[in-house]
């Protein structure tokens, strides 16, 4: 399996299909105006490649995929939601810093 060299961009219609395509998987969800969300986005970019072939890294644009955090009941950004085989495993909201995702990040292996 070819596991992806930086944070894969997610939208309705590869969504499933990247969940379900590597046994570990953490999605942010963010926005453009979210001031915590742009400070997430480098710590996570940084851990895609610090964590390849462990963890695939995706993000969502709120503002362009409604349906997708509707059927998710994401409620505030940013989010991160940890996928295990597909299946979800546990989800946080707000900024967290690197030495706590990381924890995060555990329930995957």
């Amino acid at each position: 399996m070819e596991w992806p060299d930086s944070v894969k961009e997610l939208d309705e219609k590869g969504y499933e299909a990247f969940i379900k395509t590597y046994p570990s998987v953490a999605v942010d969800f963010w926005g453009p105006s979210c001031a915590p969300c742009k400070m997430l986005s480098p710590l996570i970019e940084a851990l895609s490649n610090e964590m390849k072939g462990k963890v695939a890294f995706g993000k969502v644009d709120v503002t362009k995929n409604l349906k997708l955090v509707q059927s998710l009941s994401i409620r505030s950004i940013p989010t991160m939601v940890y996928y295990r085989n597909g299946v979800k495993v546990k989800e946080t909201q707000g900024f967290i810093p690197k030495n706590r995702l990381v924890q995060e990040l555990m329930v995957l292996q």
